[in-house]
């Protein structure tokens, strides 16, 4: 079985993203590329503006291209900028041209689901319920305009990192989409 070279866990804020990195690149064997965003956050705070969001996909596809130049023969991503365009929708109804115009997909994508408790950690901004479905639908929306490959995860604790790994191993046994 093949198992996809990148993938991505993608979702709003506070869907256990950066929860099962480090546990399902252990079990994987990956390479990871943590959220530049709450990176950039911590430093200049969360008032973004559009070239900030452009910033941080910039920056965060520059850490992907060099994980995967480093020959890693699986690269877990804690987000990317397909991400980021979410987050431009979200906060401005709109996006820069460089977020469509990006080609750097992952092989699989991830959807966490909004089935845990939102947690405020400082650099979170959407905890209605309300707001995460709406985030949670522009996240899945987006991952379907661009046809890549995607699976929902869902569940708590262990059973998360289970379906997490259950949906990567699925993804290895189907072909791959036509580019």
């Amino acid at each position: 079985m093949t198992r996809p070279r990148t993938i991505c866990l993608h979702g709003p804020e506070s869907t256990g993203k950066s929860t099962l990195l480090a546990p399902l690149a252990a079990l994987l064997g990956a390479v990871t590329v943590p959220e530049y965003g709450r990176t950039f956050a911590e430093a200049h705070g969360t008032d973004f503006t559009m070239a900030d969001l452009v910033t941080i996909a910039r920056h965060h596809d520059a850490l992907t291209r060099a994980a995967l130049a480093r020959g890693a023969r699986c690269v877990l991503l804690d987000t990317d900028p397909l991400m980021t365009a979410v987050w431009a929708d979200m906060l401005f109804g709109r996006r820069d041209r460089w977020f469509d115009a990006w080609q750097g997909t992952a092989d699989l994508y991830l959807l966490l689901d909004i089935d845990l408790p939102w947690v405020d950690d400082g650099t979170r901004m959407f905890g209605a319920i309300e707001q995460r479905r709406r985030f949670f639908d522009l996240s899945r929306a987006e991952l379907e305009r661009r046809g890549v490959r995607w699976a929902l995860v869902g569940g708590q604790g262990d059973a998360r990192l289970a379906n997490a790994l259950a949906a990567i191993e699925a993804a290895g046994r189907r072909p791959a989409p036509p580019p």
